[in-house]
Parts: C-alpha cells; sequence; structure tokens
C-alpha cells in the first residue's frame, strides 16, 4: 500500500494553516517535576480529603431537591415554563453545583460571552469536550443533554441527569440513533418551549491539541446552533481524560490536589445555517468546527474518532504513525459501508477473493467485485492499493485491510485469514507473501520481514505453514516489537497501543450510520 499525506498520524490532514500539524489528540501525558510531586503529597494528606468529602456532601445534599422535582414531570410540564417553586428548586441546585465545583478547586468560572435563548439557538455545541469536568456548564445552564440510557439507574448522579431533561441514547435499541435525532429534532424545533439541548459533537474526549470531526447529529435538525467553547488555562493540566492517559480516578485525585483550577466557557455568537447547511448537516458541522476551531486558535483534523481507535487497538500489530489504514477507514465509511454489517461484508467479498481465477483486477473490475459504481471514493481507494501506478492492484490486499479495520485487536485472525489467500495447494507461504501480508495489514509500502521468517520457519524449509505462525506467535506475542519494529522504524511509533476501556465522556454517539460524509476533497498519494 502507498502512504498518503493524510496518514501521517491523527491529526496530520487540515491542520491549521502556518502551523505544525497538533500531535495525537487521544494521547494525555503527565510528567511533573520533584517540587509539584512534593506538592501533591502535601495536599493528599491535607486538602484533597477535605474537599473530597465536601464534594461529595454538596452531591448528596442535591439529590433530594432533585427527587422531588423530577416526581411526576411528564411531558406536557416540562414544555410549560418552570413554576415558582420549581425556579427555586432550580436556583438551589445551581448553587449547590457550584459550591461543589468551589470545593473542587474551581474558585470562579470565567464565562465570555452571551447564553442565547432557548427561541434563539434550541442546541448548544461544546468543544472541545476533554473530561468529566465538562459538565461545569451543564450544571450552570442545567441544559439537556444526551446520554446513555444506563446513566439514569446510577445512584444519585442518575436523579440529578433526570433533572435537567436528558434525552437519552440506548445501546439495546438498534433503532435508538433515528429515535434520538427525531427527539432532538422535536425539541429543537419547540420555539423555545423545552430547554436548551447541550451537545458535544465530537463525541468523546481529546486532549484539546485540535478538533476532531464532528458527528452531524447536532446539526441534522437544521436550527440555529450556538458554539460554546472551554478552556482550562491551567499549568499543569490534571483536567485531560483520553483514552490514552491517566485514568478517571487519577485525574480526580490530580485535580483535587490543585489549589486552584481555571476553566473559561465562552458563548459564540450564534450560528444560522444557510438553506445548503440545512440540507448537509455534515457541512453545517464542519462550518461550526472551523469557527470554534478559529477561536480556540487550534487545528481540526478530518479524522474522527473511529480512525484513531484503529490505530490504538490493542494487538499484536501496532500500526506505525504513517501508516494509510487511516485514509482507507475512512475510504470505507465514505464508500457506504456500514460498521454493524463489516463482518458480514469481509466474509462476503474474502470468500468472493478466494474464488476468483486471478489476484490482479482494474479499477471496473474492483467496482464490480465490490458492487459499488465508479466513483471519486472508489478511485481514491483503488490508488491506494495500486503501488505501481499501472492500473492494476491485487484485490488480497483489500481483503486484508478491510479486516484490519474490522476487527482491529484481532491480529491473527486477520494473519490466519491472509494465510489462505495466499497459501499454496500445499498450504504453504514464502517469505515475499508474509511480506505482502504484514505491510499491507500495517499500511505501510515497505517492511523487511527476513528476520521474523527465519525465527517462524525453525526448519529452514523456506516456507512456512499458519500453524508455524500461530506457534510462534503463541511463543513471543511481542513478536512484531521484536522482529519488526526495530528494522521498520528504528524509533517508537507516535501511536502507541492503549486500552479502549474508558467510557465515552458526557456525550455518546448518536449521529445515524448513514450520516453523508463530504468532507474535504482526497489528497494525492506519495510514493
Amino acid at each position: 500500500m502507498k502512504l498518503s499525506n493524510r496518514g501521517r498520524g491523527c491529526c496530520a490532514a487540515g491542520s491549521r494553516e502556518g502551523g505544525p500539524p497538533p500531535r495525537s489528540p487521544f494521547v494525555h501525558q503527565l510528567r511533573f517535576s520533584p517540587l509539584e510531586k512534593a506538592k501533591i503529597a502535601f495536599m493528599t494528606l491535607t486538602l484533597f480529603p477535605i474537599r473530597l468529602f465536601f464534594a461529595a456532601f454538596m452531591m448528596l445534599l442535591a439529590w433530594p431537591f432533585a427527587f422531588i422535582a423530577s416526581m411526576g414531570s411528564d411531558e406536557q410540564e416540562l414544555e410549560k415554563p418552570l413554576s415558582w417553586w420549581r425556579k427555586i428548586v432550580d436556583i438551589l441546585l445551581k448553587a449547590i453545583m457550584r459550591m461543589m465545583w468551589l470545593a473542587g478547586g474551581f474558585h470562579w468560572i470565567n464565562v465570555k460571552g452571551r447564553r442565547a435563548l432557548p427561541a434563539e439557538a434550541a442546541i448548544l455545541t461544546v468543544a472541545p469536550h476533554s473530561s468529566y469536568f465538562d459538565a461545569i456548564p451543564v450544571t450552570m445552564t442545567f441544559a439537556s443533554i444526551v446520554m446513555k440510557a444506563e446513566s439514569k439507574d446510577i445512584p444519585v448522579w442518575g436523579t440529578l441527569i433526570k433533572y435537567i431533561r436528558p434525552v437519552f441514547v440506548s445501546r439495546s435499541d438498534q433503532d435508538s440513533r433515528r429515535k434520538t435525532v427525531e427527539e432532538i429534532k422535536r425539541r429543537a424545533q419547540s420555539d423555545g418551549k423545552w430547554p436548551q439541548i447541550m451537545i458535544f459533537p465530537e463525541g468523546t474526549c481529546t486532549n484539546r491539541s485540535c478538533l476532531i470531526t464532528f458527528k452531524p447529529g447536532a446539526f441534522i435538525p437544521g436550527v440555529p446552533v450556538q458554539p460554546v467553547v472551554l478552556r482550562y488555562p491551567n499549568k499543569l493540566d490534571t483536567i485531560t481524560w483520553t483514552w490514552q492517559g491517566p485514568g478517571a480516578l487519577e485525574i480526580l485525585w490530580l485535580t483535587l490536589c490543585q489549589f486552584h483550577n481555571s476553566v473559561e466557557i465562552e458563548f459564540l455568537p450564534v450560528y444560522i445555517p444557510s438553506e445548503e447547511e440545512r440540507k448537509n448537516p455534515v457541512l453545517y458541522a464542519n462550518n461550526v468546527r472551523h469557527i470554534m476551531a478559529e477561536a480556540l486558535g487550534v487545528s481540526v483534523t478530518d479524522y474522527t474518532f473511529e480512525d484513531c481507535q484503529l490505530a490504538l487497538a490493542e494487538g499484536q500489530l501496532r500500526l506505525p504513525s504513517d501508516t494509510c489504514l487511516l485514509e482507507f477507514a475512512k475510504l470505507v465509511r465514505s464508500l457506504g459501508l456500514k460498521p454493524e454489517t463489516l463482518e458480514d461484508d469481509l466474509d462476503k467479498y474474502a470468500a468472493s477473493a478466494m474464488k476468483m481465477k486471478k489476484e490482479k483486477v482494474d479499477l471496473p473490475e474492483f467496482s464490480a467485485y465490490l458492487e459499488f459504481p465508479v466513483s471519486q471514493t472508489l478511485e481514491n481507494m483503488f490508488s491506494l492499493f495500486d503501488e505501481n501506478e499501472d492500473g492494476i492492484i491485487d484485490i488480497r490486499e483489500f481483503v486484508i485491510a478491510l479486516s484490519v479495520v474490522c476487527k482491529p485487536s484481532k491480529t491473527l485472525e486477520t494473519i490466519q485469514l491472509a494465510f489462505q489467500l495466499y497459501q499454496s495447494e500445499n498450504g504453504t507461504i514464502k517469505e515475499e507473501d508474509l511480506a505482502c501480508i504484514l505491510k499491507t495489514a500495517m499500511g505501510v509500502s515497505q517492511i523487511n520481514v527476513m528476520h521474523l521468517f527465519r525465527a517462524v520457519d525453525e526448519e529452514e524449509k523456506g516456507e512456512i505453514t499458519y500453524n508455524d505462525f500461530y506457534r510462534f506467535a503463541e511463543l513471543h506475542p511481542h513478536f512484531a516489537e521484536d522482529y519488526l519494529y526495530t528494522d521498520q522504524m528504528g524509533a517508537e511509533s507516535g501511536l502507541e497501543t492503549s486500552s479502549l476501556s474508558a467510557p465515552n465522556g458526557i456525550c455518546t454517539d448518536f449521529s445515524p450510520e448513514n450520516a453523508e460524509d463530504k468532507s474535504k476533497p482526497f489528497q494525492k498519494k506519495l510514493n
């Protein structure tokens, strides 16, 4: 496979003009000086337990008020103006929540701009989303948010969540995303009867180094939105909670050990969409994102969280920072292959490839093989595999790349499938076949597998079976680090592996899977 300009790391694409591309938005590292370590140790023994107790007490104090105010609230009542006693409860809860943040070291909250009225902007789009401390603007405004349905069952927290009348997304309901978008659209078009909806369109937490692609769900209703940007101008960033870095409890501990924590909330002018943007929510989302990035002074990236999830997936093969599989994954989505059916598609394409009398195909044959008409997206995908630029690609490479995108953490399953595609009649492959398999699976143009092949080929037969490779991988689970990366990269990859077990922040991805991807044009590949 050939390398792409847009394959060099998660944020290589779309960086701000004149500025360097930002670091990976899903990695956060903390380094402490000896003085900072001593300060944290002192605060842990003194201020931390007091703050933790007081913050927990404030949350428990808020619970009965939220519980009483939530009782017997039907939908018709929710659309009416608040009664006098609910207004009092609202003021009390906001004061209690403010005291909770005060206990956490947020002594003052710097607010810039004017929050629009619900009739002016029914949706508040907040970015960057970098921590559970992003709940600060939620508790200040009591705007509705999009939450996982499971959240309402959490003791104490679930009651507070239900008070702000969220839009719940259910993982068990396959039609939940569509229903969620319809509910947001219904509330957004109620002429201010419902509270504003606060949405984090990135859909996950980042380190605020850039803005990743916005999910289109918040922009599908086609109503005006008010962009809201968050800043945490602290010398030591203990706020950020990403997929790779300090865990949730560690972030809480370190933040409470800081004497003061700064946060800035800026309400930008209401963005009124054009007719074209109303018809194209992806365009609408991108335009709002650029305005927010400009206000923040950061870059934007055309890659989504799913792309970086691929790069950070655990498995025996760690994708290098210059992999073009990120570009391939984006093209797979743009082509219309849906995540929920991707494994079935993989099985279909793999079976078809094994039945084909030839491995090499041209663009029309590739189109017929995929059962998609020739388009710019298809041509871009074809060019990724057209390494010699002779108009011919090896269909087996497409199947391997699709397997990695479909099952990024299941390396051996991809390699087993590749052996089936490349093996001779006696079930073996040669060194050049292994090189082709692994360079495709890693999304690089060249790779040296000589040391790995010789280590697997203990009997020096010049060929190996999948069973040989499997036994070797079982004995050497870090074979890639030991035999590939030292030759291929000579240095650590810019994207290290990470556990992806962390929750997805405040806002889940509720955008329909078939939302059209109309991002920037494809860029020319590098040979």
